[in-house]
Order: C-alpha cells, then sequence, then structure tokens
C-alpha cells in the first residue's frame, strides 16, 4: 500500500500562534485560563491541562490570579468588555483572519448593513463574529438555508457576506454566486483563509488520487469536517483524532491510500498514525522516510522556483512548486495594475517563475513573487545598461518634486527634473503614464539614475537638421504642445520647439493659452516666421478663415441684424458683441427713439438685445449699430 500525504496538514498559523502562547504562558509559571477549549483537539487540550492550563467556559468562572488566553476562534466584543470591567488580564490569540472578519462585522455595524454570515451558528468562531456587530444578521449553513432567507427587513440595506474561516469553498462560491444575482447591493468578502482554502484543495486533489482518504483530527473539529466532506466526493473518507481509531479492514485491497490533517491537529499525532499506517507497508518506511518522499528539498527566502498554477482565485492564485509547503502568488505581486483580472494574466497549468518571499513553516504556506524576480532580473540588466550606455524602455509611474520614476524591467529607476525634460518651463508631471526611452547615468546600490533628456537629445538631433533644412514661411506642421507661458505655448514640430505667441492662438481676446490648448494636444500650426540665426521659430495657429473680421466682410451686408449682449458701458454709448472677437457700438443717441440722458439709465452689461449693422470700417475695425433703426422699421 501507498502512502500519500498532503502538502498541508497539521496546525495552521492561528491554532499555532495560539498553542505556543499558551505553552509559553504555562513554561513561565503563569495561571493560564482559556475560554472554551483552547482547539479542537482533546488530546492537545488534556495535555495543557496537565500542565495547568484550565479550561473554562464564561469570564465569570475564570479563577482568581489567572490570566485568559482568547482562542483563535475569537469572541464576542462583550467578553472584552467583560474582562476589563472585571480586570483580568488577557492574551488575544484570536486568529489574523478571523478578525478580518470581526472587523467587516464591526463596519456594517458602523453603514447600518445587515451581516450575512456563512458558517455554523453553533460554532464559538461564528460566534464571536455576530458579538462583533449589534445591526441585523443571518447565519446561513448552505445555499439552501441562504434561499430560503426572506431577505433583509428593509430592502434598500446594504448587505455584508462573509463566510467563517474553515467554510467549505465550493458551498461558499456556490452563496456568492447566488448573491450576486439576487441582491445587486451585496458586497462580498473574501474570509476562508489561505490555510483552510489550500487544505481543502489539496484533499479533492488527493482523493481522486488514493482508494481512500484518512483525515486526522478532532471528531468536534469544523475545518476536519469539511476536509472529509470534501474528500468523500472522490473517494471513501474516513477520520480518527488519534492511531488508537484506525482500522485495518478499511485498507484491505487499498491500493494508495492518502492521509491529511485538520488545522487543529498536532505533529505528533499525525505522525503516530503515519506510523501506525506504515506497517501496512511492505518496505515499513519510516515516518521521516516518508515525509520525505513527499516533499522535495525546502526552500527558503530568496529562492527561485519554477511553479505550476493549479488553481485561480478573484486575489491570488495557488501554484504547486513541488515543495511541502503551498505556495501562493497575491495579485498585486503578479502584476502592476491594478485593474487587471487574475484571469486575466495567468491560467491553470502555466508555468511561472517566482521567487519566495517568505515561508511560513506554521501554515505550510508560501509567498511568492513574480514582480520581484522580474525586478532581480531586471536589475542585472539594467547594470549591464548603465556600463554599456545602452538605451532602455519604461513606464514613468510617478513624479515629485525632484524628478520622475521610471519603471524599468520591474526597477525604480529615478529621473531628476532637470533630466526629464528638455526644456526647463516644461510641465514635466505630464510624463506620467508615457512610455519612454532613457540611459541609466549612476547604478550604485539601490540608488539608480537615469536620463530621458540624453535619449532625446539625440533623437532630435536628426529631426533638427532635417527641419532646418526644408522648413520656410507658410508651411504647415502637426505639433504637439509641450509648455505654457503666459505669453503663448511651446509646440514641438519634429525636434524643434517654435513659439505660438498668444495673439496667434485664437481671434478671440484671451488671457492665458490655456483656454485654448493643453499640454500635450496635438495640433496643426504653420511657419510665420523663422530666425535662422538664433534657431527660432514663430508659428501660427488661428486659421484665416475663421477671423470674425472676414465673416462679418462676407457674410452680413449692412442693414443685418442681430441678437447679441452688451459687453461694456461708455458715456457715449454701449458696445455689443455681434460675432466672437467682434464689438460695435450702440451711440447713445441710437439706443432709443426717447432722449437717453444716461446709457446705464437705458442699458446693463449683459442685456440682450436687437441691433442693425449701420456702417463699417474694416480698416480701423470700427462697427456703428442702431437700436432705435429697428425700432423705426417695427414702426414702419
Amino acid at each position: 500500500m501507498e502512502i500519500r500525504v498532503a502538502k498541508t496538514a497539521g496546525f495552521c498559523f492561528g491554532v499555532n500562534r495560539a498553542v505556543e502562547l499558551t505553552y509559553g504562558l504555562l513554561a513561565e509559571g503563569h495561571k493560564v485560563a482559556t475560554l472554551g477549549p483552547l482547539i479542537h483537539n482533546p488530546q492537545a487540550v488534556e495535555d495543557m491541562q496537565r500542565k495547568g492550563a484550565q479550561v473554562v467556559d464564561t469570564v465569570q468562572a475564570v479563577p482568581a490570579g489567572s490570566e485568559v488566553v482568547i482562542r483563535s476562534h475569537g469572541v464576542p466584543r462583550s467578553v472584552y468588555d467583560e474582562l476589563t470591567a472585571r480586570g483580568i488580564r488577557y492574551h488575544d490569540a484570536t486568529c489574523p483572519f478571523v478578525q478580518k472578519i470581526q472587523r467587516i462585522a464591526e463596519q456594517a455595524e458602523k453603514e447600518n448593513a445587515v451581516l450575512l454570515v456563512a458558517g455554523d451558528k453553533t460554532h464559538p468562531e461564528v460566534q464571536g463574529i455576530v458579538g462583533h456587530t449589534r445591526g441585523e444578521v443571518f447565519v446561513f449553513a448552505n445555499l439552501e438555508e441562504l434561499m430560503a432567507w426572506k431577505g433583509p427587513s428593509d430592502p434598500q440595506k446594504t448587505l455584508f457576506a462573509v463566510a467563517q474561516t474553515t467554510f467549505q469553498v465550493t458551498k461558499w462560491q456556490e452563496s456568492s454566486e447566488f448573491l450576486k444575482k439576487a441582491y445587486t447591493n451585496a458586497r462580498i468578502f473574501d474570509t476562508i483563509c489561505n490555510a483552510t482554502w489550500a487544505r481543502q484543495q489539496e484533499a479533492e486533489d488527493l482523493s481522486q488520487q488514493c482508494d481512500i482518504i484518512v483525515v486526522i483530527g478532532g471528531h468536534h473539529s469544523s475545518n476536519t469536517q469539511k476536509l472529509v466532506q470534501v474528500a468523500a466526493k472522490h473517494t471513501r473518507a474516513v477520520t480518527v483524532e488519534t492511531a488508537s481509531e484506525l482500522r485495518p479492514e478499511w485498507f484491505a485491497d487499498v491500493k494508495v491510500a492518502g492521509v491529511t490533517a485538520g488545522a487543529s491537529t498536532p505533529s505528533s499525532i499525525i505522525e503516530e498514525v503515519l506510523n501506525s499506517m506504515s506497517a501496512e507497508i511492505n518496505d515499513s518506511m519510516s515516518f521521516e522516510e516518508m515525509l520525505n518522499a513527499s516533499e522535495e528539498k525546502r526552500v527558503h527566502a530568496g529562492s527561485i522556483v519554477k511553479g505550476i498554477v493549479t488553481s485561480i482565485s478573484a486575489n491570488e492564485i495557488q501554484v504547486d512548486i513541488g515543495a511541502k509547503q503551498t505556495g501562493f502568488v497575491k495579485l498585486s505581486e503578479l502584476t502592476d495594475d491594478s485593474s487587471a483580472k487574475v484571469e486575466d494574466l495567468v491560467k491553470v497549468g502555466d508555468e511561472l517563475d517566482l521567487i519566495v518571499e517568505k515561508v511560513m513553516d506554521q501554515d505550510g504556506v508560501i509567498q511568492l513573487s513574480r514582480k520581484k524576480l522580474a525586478s532581480r532580473k531586471g536589475m542585472e540588466e539594467i547594470a549591464k545598461a548603465a556600463e554599456s550606455g545602452e538605451v532602455v524602455e519604461g513606464d514613468v509611474t510617478e513624479f515629485n518634486k525632484g524628478g520622475v520614476v521610471v519603471n524599468v524591467k520591474g526597477v525604480k529607476v529615478f529621473v531628476p527634473r532637470s533630466q526629464a525634460t528638455m526644456r526647463r518651463d516644461e510641465d514635466y508631471t505630464a510624463l506620467v503614464g508615457q512610455h519612454v526611452q532613457l540611459v541609466v547615468t549612476e547604478c550604485s546600490g539601490r540608488k539608480i539614475v537615469g536620463s530621458i533628456n540624453k535619449v532625446t537629445a539625440e533623437q532630435n538631433k536628426a529631426k533638427r537638421e532635417e527641419f532646418w533644412a526644408n522648413v520656410e514661411v507658410g508651411k504647415s506642421y502637426t505639433g504637439v504642445v509641450k509648455s505654457l507661458t503666459s505669453y503663448g505655448a511651446f509646440v514641438d514640430i519634429g525636434g524643434v520647439d517654435g513659439l505660438c505667441h498668444i495673439s496667434e492662438l485664437s481671434w478671440n481676446r484671451i488671457k492665458h493659452p490655456s483656454e485654448v490648448v493643453s499640454v500635450g494636444d496635438t495640433i496643426e500650426v504653420y511657419v510665420k516666421d523663422i530666425d535662422r540665426e538664433n534657431h527660432k521659430v514663430s508659428l501660427g495657429y488661428k486659421k484665416a478663415e475663421d477671423n470674425p473680421w472676414e465673416q462679418l466682410k462676407n457674410n452680413y451686408p449692412i442693414g443685418s441684424t442681430f441678437h447679441a449682449p452688451v459687453v461694456s458701458l461708455t458715456k457715449f454709448g454701449a458696445f455689443v458683441r455681434i460675432l466672437p472677437g467682434v464689438d460695435g457700438l450702440v451711440h447713445i443717441s441710437e439706443i432709443s427713439n426717447d432722449r437717453v440722458e444716461k446709457v446705464s439709465d437705458a442699458l446693463k452689461v449683459g442685456d440682450m438685445v436687437d441691433v442693425k449693422l449701420l456702417d463699417v470700417d474694416f480698416d480701423k475695425k470700427r462697427i456703428s449699430l442702431s437700436m432705435k433703426a429697428l425700432l423705426n422699421d417695427d414702426a414702419e
């Protein structure tokens, strides 16, 4: 009989932390009491009791002088208040994954949202979660119970949906899909802990390879029973608390047996069970030999490994790296693109080059990163580029007072402001989001400095030579606005920046070029003047056909009428804007048939008036208008 051991088995991080904390306090001579059994393993609890730990059900039952250990399941908010009120010192060993859910429950209360909890309502973890909100709560064990729920008391309320950390993954997925369709205002949080998820995934995979699965763990342990349920979908699954519960008849005609363990199962019991089962193996492999056979050489932080993607979730992927531990890669360690989806980046079966960030032996979890490995490789390439002067490419990700930061092959390269743009007055912050070329000018430890200018200058040199060889007055160019000043806009027209004066940007009067163009705009311009000696070019942007005076000459004969605004008043009349940039004068004598003593008595700025075109002096750009003429026309 071959025995295959799950890669992840035994104490999870939260349980291990609680157990180590308790044993540590006992070893230091502290009187210790736990609120309920510290873990769902009778053998481990009995061992702690032999060493002095007491198990109590309530705060009132805590013996005088004892310090309380809050187990990894967590407790309601009221328990903390009671402990504080009685002056009892406590040590909070609540699992970080559970604390996350408790914070969500508290937030649900703050936002007057309904809290939905997928889990066992009798389980202390669920009871603790529920005890962190005074708002409306509904606990459901499966999809059927959720579907039978009549909904919140107020249909307008937001729903906060969480799952017990040890909830079966497939059941949670089913419930989540239902919530998405049934309640558009539901916020669904991914709260099943990584260790639980990994154990369930491994149990399912292992069960498809074996004739029987032995799940080691407490009979009252929620996560242990979940493993049994998962494994039982594909093969026969049995559970034992200790090796004494193993039955020889279970293994009759069994060729391959699988072994996994719940998060509350001590390694000593796992070893005991494996040793007992090994008696069925002809070659009598030791526990250590079996364990070594099931794993490759352990990895450490900084190791470079190859991983095969085995499963994908919304925020991370699980990979098989051939070691005993389970490997995870967070979405943030796959890409810098915050809008990217995991499923668009990788698929199950993909082989990835990764670097080990952190090894959590207690959890059997390895945190991996593709970004940091790319950064390491990129660093090597950048060091070579710095020596050779090779041009590299990257994306400008941010700016600060001193310059901009460029991501080159996963490495941050700082480009000083003076090396970022060709002109001092050019807006260097506009580079953010652009793909640029640069040279690395300094690479010393973490100090990596580059220059965009040096590349731009070389590229522009050839363009400038070609420009000055072919430029002529009147020639049109497609240019990019590089910077704005109070007196105009500088436009790149092919390696050369020409000035488009503010008066050349619009036929209308404008106070600043930004009223017409913005940095980065692509615009059509033409050459108005050339200073070859000083290498200066004056540009025009406004078109002759857009000249409002030409429009007036061509389209509005004497006698034309306008409904237009009064834009200013004088002692002798009012100016009315008949076309954009074109104002005409209504003399005080042309306002009304009645005598007008004061213009402001008859008109104010902003009034819309009807006027008639009496005369135009195009040379002096003077226009005479009349309101009275229209009154007389109406009278006739």
